[in-house]
C-alpha cells in the first residue's frame, strides 16, 4: 500500500476526525473509501444501447416501426 501525504484545511480535519471516532475507524480508513466513492462516482455511464448497439439494426424482415405503431404497442403501458 501507498503511503501520500497532503494538505487539509482545519475544518476538514475536525469533520474527518469526528467521523473517525464516530466510527472507531482510523482516519485513513475514511479518506480510502472516500476516494474510492470517488472514482466510482466518477465512472462514465453506460446505457443500454451503448451495451448492445454493436447488434442493433441487424434483424431484417421485421416492421420498421415496431416501436412506434399504435397496432404494435396495443396491451403496453395506457395505450
Amino acid at each position: 500500500m501507498t503511503t501520500i501525504t497532503c494538505k487539509i484545511p482545519d475544518e476538514v480535519s475536525a469533520h474527518l476526525e469526528a467521523a473517525a471516532r464516530q466510527r472507531r475507524v482510523p482516519k485513513s480508513q475514511i479518506v480510502r473509501e472516500a476516494l474510492a466513492a470517488s472514482f466510482r462516482k466518477n465512472k462514465p455511464k453506460v446505457s443500454a444501447f451503448d451495451l448492445i448497439k454493436d447488434v442493433c439494426g441487424i434483424v431484417e424482415g421485421g416492421p420498421k416501426d415496431y416501436a412506434s405503431h399504435p397496432r404494435h404497442l396495443r396491451g403496453f403501458g395506457a395505450s
